[in-house]
């Protein structure tokens, strides 16, 4: 083969695995603590409580590549010993036995662990998509799959803006995830806890809005 052929030979190989590497650009992000939160939503007889995440007791790691998002992998924390219900008494009693026993420190963090994601095509830029996420939700050191409905919404920032948005942590890719799901106390062995005698509904429902920033 002569030189030119070998070089025409290289380059049509260069050009063929190009868009393989681009395709394959899988990045990383952390959690935006401040800018992200976590609730939880249960219905009593006489009210409706909820209890909300603190920025430091909110965690997380986002590894996509925005052009085939499926193969998303990741994981949320939330420390329970810093989620408030807005009574003091009834945060103590749900940190302790028989409910979630957080001083037991294997009990403290909920997680969910993304496995992958129903969603259609790729990340654009400024466009929100719906998607589903498949993971495993543990509470209490007891594991069970869910799947979440969610919205995504890939941001890009141009040199400019990332300039502008730094010192808010702000990067030139960050990912900001709407997620709304359902779990019970059951489906984690624990006791359906009473309010004044009344019990609380075995469901409860938990919201997202999370925002990853790239590493």
């Amino acid at each position: 083969m002569t030189r030119s052929r070998t070089v025409a030979a290289l380059s049509l190989v260069a050009g063929l695995l190009a868009p393989v590497a681009a395709w394959a650009d899988t990045m990383n992000f952390k959690l935006a603590k401040n800018y992200s939160r976590a609730t939880f939503k249960s219905d009593a007889p006489l009210e409706t409580f909820v209890g909300n995440t603190a920025a430091e007791g909110i965690d997380g790691t986002l590894a996509v590549d925005p052009a085939r998002p499926q193969g998303a992998k990741g994981i949320v924390k939330v420390d329970m010993n810093t989620v408030k219900t807005g009574i003091e008494k009834r945060d103590a009693d749900m940190r302790g036995k028989p409910y979630l026993e957080t001083e037991t420190e294997a009990n403290r963090w909920v997680t969910f662990e993304i496995r992958n994601v129903e969603i259609a095509g790729p990340l654009e830029p400024g466009k929100t998509v719906p998607a589903k996420v498949r993971g495993i939700l543990t509470v209490k050191q007891r594991p069970v799959e869910r799947v979440v409905d969610a919205t995504v919404t890939y941001i890009k920032l141009t040199p400019e803006q990332v300039e502008a948005q730094k010192r808010f942590g702000f990067t030139s890719d960050n990912i900001k995830v709407r997620a709304t799901f359902n779990t019970t106390f059951t489906d984690h062995a624990m006791q359906v806890p009473q309010v004044l005698f009344l019990k609380v509904a075995n469901d409860l429902q938990l919201e997202t809005d999370l925002v990853f920033v790239r590493n």
